[in-house]
């Protein structure tokens, strides 16, 4: 039997969360990047009235690339981050030792999701 098996078991759980969101991030980097694609394509395959063209025209631009380049990074960041940390807390549940949470990793995540996501709202509302 494995001692602390129940906190193995959360720290693993933990883990596979984090590779969730970032494998979702990942995803919608790429939902972002080849939007410019799907623009162009509607622009050439159905020829839309002239409203609805500058409207496509506007949103496929190279804002797109850049951020779905940047949601994809910060994705991968965000399981390697995942992977240290897991591999960094299985060794904390084994040592004897009483340690003190760090929140750092966490709040930084969040902080550049939240950048990257405002950034992304602004384009789309302003430009």
């Amino acid at each position: 039997m494995i001692r602390d098996y129940a906190d193995h078991a959360a720290n693993e759980r933990t883990f596979l969360a984090w590779l969730r969101t970032g494998i979702a991030v990942i995803a919608f980097g790429f939902v972002i990047e080849k939007f410019d694609l799907f623009a162009l394509t509607l622009l050439a395959g159905t020829g839309p009235g002239e409203e609805a063209r500058a409207e496509l025209e506007r949103y496929s631009g190279p804002f797109g690339f850049g951020a779905g380049h940047a949601f994809i990074a910060v994705g991968i960041l965000v399981i390697l981050g995942a992977t240290v940390r897991f591999v960094r807390t299985g060794r904390l549940l084994d040592d004897t030792a009483v340690h003190a949470p760090g929140i750092l990793p966490d709040l930084a995540f969040g902080v550049i999701l939240a950048a990257l996501l405002v950034a992304l709202s602004a384009y789309l509302v302003f430009a």
